[in-house]
């Protein structure tokens, strides 16, 4: 089924309010982890930070072309969402000590990039990507470390990219239907080299934190192609519209 935006604006209101990390557990990180994932952890937490001013200015000027205003309100929730996990991420860097990164070239690259795009697809399908590599990150960051606080806030990031990767995959379903066969092949091909090119970027940043939770190169590259080839999966078979959803 595909999701008005009304339905997920609910969504994210009512999951911005659950409370899925107990900051009453004292942070616990060995030295030996702290060497394998501590520039990961600080350079993710920077790009969850993002103000998503450049994203809203695109999903302003779709929902105005489409007349979904509550696309909008459901963007800046999910952009909320995102910022609860640089803050979480942010408040655990204080409490062990570190300083946060205030720059990063991955971060850097990936703004500039967002900041030139004005298509709400390309922000679609990037965002996609993102997320897909962030559950697969987060996932080995939780089975890097025994430290309880990190393990929740890694735990409740995965749980929220599930749905932000649904959110998502449905928003680029509805974009998707509107383009004839030669466009969508077209279409397909951009997607392609963007996921190439991301995941590659990813994993040179972050092999190291990826590798201490137990997944190595081809683990993390099988994992990709396996989210990539199901969101394009998705984009040819999802189920039908519900009916008060126009898809334009």
């Amino acid at each position: 089924m595909i999701h008005t935006s009304s339905y997920w604006q609910q969504h994210f209101e009512q999951n911005l309010t659950e409370q899925r990390v107990d900051w009453s557990i004292e942070p616990n990180l060995m030295h030996v982890e702290r060497n394998d994932i501590l520039y990961s952890l600080k350079a993710w937490q920077l790009g969850e930070t993002s103000d998503g001013s450049h994203l809203l200015v695109a999903a302003n000027k779709y929902a105005n072309k489409i007349g979904d205003k509550n696309y909008v309100d459901a963007v800046k929730l999910f952009i909320k969402e995102e910022q609860k996990h640089g803050n979480n991420l942010g408040k655990y860097i204080d409490l062990i000590g570190e300083k946060r990164l205030k720059k990063d070239w991955g971060d850097t690259l990936f703004r500039k990039i967002r900041y030139m795009n004005k298509s709400m697809e390309l922000w679609t399908i990037a965002v996609i990507i993102v997320e897909s590599a962030a559950q697969v990150f987060y996932e080995a960051l939780h089975d890097a470390t025994d430290c309880e606080l990190l393990q929740s806030i890694c735990r409740d990031i995965i749980i929220d990219e599930a749905h932000h990767i649904k959110f998502q995959n449905e928003r680029m379903f509805i974009i998707f239907q509107n383009k004839g066969f030669y466009n969508k092949a077209f279409s397909l091909g951009w997607y392609s080299i963007l996921f190439f090119g991301t995941i590659h970027a990813i994993w040179f940043g972050h092999g190291t934190a990826l590798k201490a939770g137990g997944v190595n190169k081809s683990e993390f590259m099988r994992r990709m192609y396996y989210k990539f080839f199901k969101t394009i999966k998705f984009l040819h078979s999802a189920e039908k519209v519900a009916p008060n959803l126009v898809v334009v």
